[in-house]
């Protein structure tokens, strides 16, 4: 199959990647418009103001219906940010279908009074869950079930906590980690399991920045399967998706699905000849991969470098980070950040999980120190 298809998120640049490695053409909408997103590009339309950090429904619409009316176009695949509008994936347009899950199962799936009522009633581990405050704020974090990438959870008690469609988790000690999977709607084929690198930035205590994987241990990828065994059938779950638990005492703590294409794809794109997002659209219309995903020797790794301090990107950087096969998300010449701003990624490629660790902080320290300080912006 060739042609164009739509790549929407709050960052598209690995799904047009992916895309463009399948042999199609891509139209990215997201909210960066970083170089190497538009290198992968047909073209690029801005989807939202990337201070906020969301999706804007209007600008959405906009770029769906001038999208559809390109030559060739033969659907859209929704990436992150759509945790907030899930209406957006129930619009019908002519000419663009959507590959993945409608809105109906997104909804279910992220709701916590659905989701968690059926862990319990599939007798799965996850953490204690209130949807009342509870009567101590200390062991308890409170969460937006329409946030994501660690970017709505708080700690319980605390004066800036997310408005509106909270719940409250009891906090579980583990390691955090997460599950690619595809689904066709009865069934999963696990792609990989990776262990996510969640850190505090600022007052946040838990955003998701970066990823490493495969991480081999096959009791572990038993007893993660046999979990989808039961979530996906339960949600009617299709196409390309992530489990996030917490690994404790050898057994996953459930805490949510992403019912969408994760970030930790970049990983694991050479799972299956052509690539994940051609194996997420034929999830999608009910096929999986017959034969077991194949990874490379070693462990790869993802790191969003995020601004210390208000800073500027110059000209010799920027060329720089262009040039780097390890940099990606790259920003334009010039492009300004307040702190706690993502400016790039970083990836590596290691022996073991530590090696990988070390080789990210390494060469985001580095572009950190390389970075212009703009006393204007910290005023």
């Amino acid at each position: 199959m060739t042609g164009t298809i739509v790549v929407a998120g709050l960052c598209a640049r690995p799904l047009a990647e992916s895309a463009r490695a399948a042999g199609w053409q891509a139209i990215a909408l997201d909210l960066f418009g970083d170089a190497d997103t538009r290198r992968a590009s047909l073209r690029w339309h801005r989807i939202g103001d990337p201070a906020t950090g969301a999706i804007d429904p209007a600008l959405l619409r906009d770029a769906l219906h001038r999208a559809a009316r390109a030559p060739g176009i033969l659907g859209w695949v929704a990436g992150s940010g759509f945790e907030r509008l899930p209406e957006a994936l129930a619009t019908r347009m002519p000419g663009l279908p959507l590959w993945g899950m409608d809105a109906a199962a997104v909804r279910a799936v992220r709701d916590p009074a659905s989701f968690f009522p059926a862990l319990d009633r599939l007798g799965l581990l996850h953490p204690e869950v209130s949807f009342d405050p509870p009567p101590g704020a200390e062991g308890w974090l409170v969460k937006s079930a329409a946030g994501s990438g660690g970017w709505h959870i708080r700690r319980a008690g605390d004066a800036a906590a997310p408005a509106g469609g909270v719940y409250w988790q009891r906090i579980q000690p583990g390691e955090p980690m997460s599950a690619l999977f595809l689904a066709d709607g009865t069934r999963a084929r696990l792609v990989a399991l990776n262990r996510l690198i969640v850190r505090p930035l600022g007052q946040l205590p838990y955003v998701f920045t970066g990823a490493i994987g495969p991480i081999r241990d096959e009791a572990l990828a038993r007893r993660v399967e046999q979990a989808l065994a039961g979530v996906v059938p339960a949600f009617g779950l299709r196409g390309l998706a992530s489990l996030d638990f917490v690994l404790h005492d050898d057994h996953p703590w459930l805490l949510e699905i992403n019912p969408r294409p994760s970030a930790s794809m970049v990983l694991h794109e050479h799972a299956w000849p052509g690539g994940l997002l051609r194996a997420h659209l034929h999830a999608v219309q009910g096929e999986l991969p017959p034969e077991p995903p194949s990874h490379p020797a070693g462990v790869r790794g993802c790191l969003t470098v995020f601004a210390a301090r208000p800073c500027r990107v110059g000209l010799a950087l920027c060329a720089e980070l262009a040039q780097s096969p390890h940099c990606h998300d790259l920003p334009a010449p010039g492009s300004y950040f307040v702190r706690g701003e993502p400016v790039c990624t970083v990836s590596s490629v290691a022996g073991d999980i530590e090696a990988v660790l070390d080789d990210l902080d390494g060469r985001a320290g580095r572009v950190l120190r390389r970075l212009s300080p703009c006393e204007e912006l910290a005023a």
